[in-house]
């Protein structure tokens, strides 16, 4: 799956749309390698978000299989592995 799509559907960020411009400014790295939208996720890669609020650290677990997830089930996909609130 797509990395933007990745974040998408996880929850991560709330539309792809911004996952991309994300990517394109490169705020979102894949396994510390700057990564861009069409990048493909695999099981066991570390991605980092900067954003202007929060910067996180998160770990797939596993990947998705459909275009979308309930809430409850997000956090099965990918667990945090460091979260920080900037202000």
């Amino acid at each position: 799956m797509r990395l933007d799509k990745y974040l998408q559907v996880t929850g991560l960020i709330k539309r792809r749309a911004l996952a991309n411009e994300a990517c394109k400014l490169a705020l979102i790295t894949v396994n510390n390698v700057i990564a861009k939208p069409t990048k493909e996720v695999a099981e066991n890669d570390i991605i980092n978000i900067k954003l202007a609020k929060k910067e996180l650290e998160i770990k797939v677990l596993k990947l998705i299989t459909s275009n979308s997830l309930k809430k409850a089930e997000r956090t099965e996909y990918f667990t945090v592995l460091k979260e920080v609130d900037r202000e």
